[in-house]
């Protein structure tokens, strides 16, 4: 199975995957595991991939994916999982409405998003960009993956950059 990585993550995922890339956060949010930086860290590269790679479509993919992670969270952190809750619709499966926090992000950045665009992107697009505008995220990734997803011209992302 190919793994989807976007090209604003390239840097930790040539890396060795040493943070924790979308295709696996969308993961987490739909087993509700809260993965920390340092219990990924002390995964390894194998086990990393592994988890990129597992689906979570059906209930039983995602039963299967939950008792893996749990199960190595236990061996390799010497801790159980920490549990979060899981939304039934969560907010990027919603194609006719925009998050606040996302077009509040957006503002910040100078790159207006549409509905039209909204609805145009891709479900694993729409969780990005989700959590790249959240509060107490680190957003410089914001405008990349704006301009990755064809919202913003290369051109714009360097002058959001600088102001």
């Amino acid at each position: 199975m190919e793994i989807h990585y976007f090209n604003f993550e390239k840097d930790f995922v040539e890396d060795g995957l040493r943070c924790i890339p979308m295709v696996v956060r969308i993961k987490l949010d739909a087993v509700g595991i809260k993965l920390s930086l340092r219990q990924w860290s002390m995964l390894d590269e194998d086990q990393r991939d592994v988890l990129a790679a597992m689906p979570v479509k059906s209930r039983l993919e995602k039963t299967a994916f939950d008792s893996f992670l749990s199960e190595l969270i236990a061996s390799c952190c010497d801790e159980p999982a920490v549990r979060m809750a899981i939304h039934s619709y969560p907010a990027w499966k919603d194609k006719e409405s925009i998050p606040e926090m996302l077009l509040q992000q957006a503002r910040i950045f100078n790159t207006p998003i549409s509905l039209d665009d909204w609805k145009l992107l891709k479900p694993l697009q729409r969780f990005a960009l989700i959590k790249l505008s959240r509060p107490g995220h680190e957003n410089r990734n914001f405008p990349l993956a704006m301009a990755e997803f064809g919202l913003i011209k290369k051109k714009e992302v360097v002058c959001a950059e600088i102001t």
